[in-house]
């Protein structure tokens, strides 16, 4: 059993990301990023500061609006129209989930889809499905990485992918289908969840549930890419999966955390990095 080890790749990354930072900045352009922050959830402020002090680290500008949860949905509206407007920004992202009187797909869709580093605008989701070149949501992009840098190729090989949120879990189907795998998409009304990882090479889980895929769930010498993460009543961080007892069945597996998590942040920093070369290319 090999660790997929998302910490150490992620480092890397940062580090190249930092070096074309330097070339760019020596051309005249410093990539800049916005974060839209709304409310006081403790985990999307944690997530806001961990994107923030990558950033700081790799050089990229970058500010944070940060907004009470009562704010209405057209000052939302109008911070994202001047962030379009800005010529230094670079990439837009609003944290979510959003506050229930906020319209997601309104917001989402205000976005620039040239600034649209998340990759959640329909015109860069449309993109990705169609194999085209567009934004990549960061999750499933780091997940892609992550199996390149171990020479894993989904090519032929039979996919699961539990979870089917716009955010993860159907951009991964889609980059994983675009790869040549053979995808099986599993959710909540799923009837036999068992019936589906039994027979896949790979797992790719992300829904939020503490031990969902458990060791009689997963076939020997299974590649296991455990994208959930759960905090548990003592403080420690989980993945979906069952790790102690599902490690030992598996020939490739992720940490949680370690593994997936650091990927996310590395991504978006390459996402920002792809469109202040676009801008830089326009001007």
């Amino acid at each position: 059993m090999i660790i997929l080890d998302g910490k150490k790749l992620s480092d890397k990354i940062r580090e190249n990301v930092k070096k074309e930072v330097d070339e760019l900045q020596k051309s005249g352009t410093t990539p800049g990023l916005a974060v839209i922050l709304v409310g006081n959830d403790p985990a999307s402020a944690a997530y806001v500061n961990m994107k923030s002090r990558a950033c700081k680290e790799a050089g990229i500008y970058s500010i944070a609006h940060e907004m009470p949860d009562s704010i209405s949905q057209e000052n939302i509206l109008d911070i994202i129209h001047m962030m379009n407007k800005n010529p230094n920004i670079d990439g837009i992202l609003v944290q979510l989930p959003l506050p229930k009187h906020i319209d997601t797909t309104a917001i989402l869709e205000a976005i620039d889809p040239n600034k649209d580093v998340d990759g959640f605008h329909p015109y860069n989701v449309g993109r990705v499905v169609a194999g085209l070149d567009g934004f990549i949501p960061a999750t499933p992009y780091g997940v892609m990485e992550l199996l390149k840098e171990y020479e894993i190729d989904p090519k032929g090989k039979n996919v699961c992918v539990v979870g089917a949120s716009n955010i993860v879990g159907k951009p991964m189907a889609t980059l994983l289908l675009n790869a040549n795998a053979t995808v099986d998409i599993c959710h909540i009304y799923t009837k036999d969840l068992k019936a589906h990882t039994l027979n896949a090479d790979i797992i790719c889980v992300g829904v939020g549930v503490v031990n969902l895929i458990k060791e009689d769930m997963v076939k020997d010498g299974a590649i296991i890419i455990d994208i959930g993460i759960n905090r548990l009543e003592n403080g420690k961080l989980v993945g979906d999966v069952d790790f102690e007892n599902v490690a030992s069945k598996c020939s490739y597996i992720t940490p949680v955390p370690g593994g997936v998590g650091p990927m996310t942040i590395a991504m978006l920093l390459e996402n920002t990095i792809k469109s202040a070369k676009n801008r830089k290319q326009k001007a």
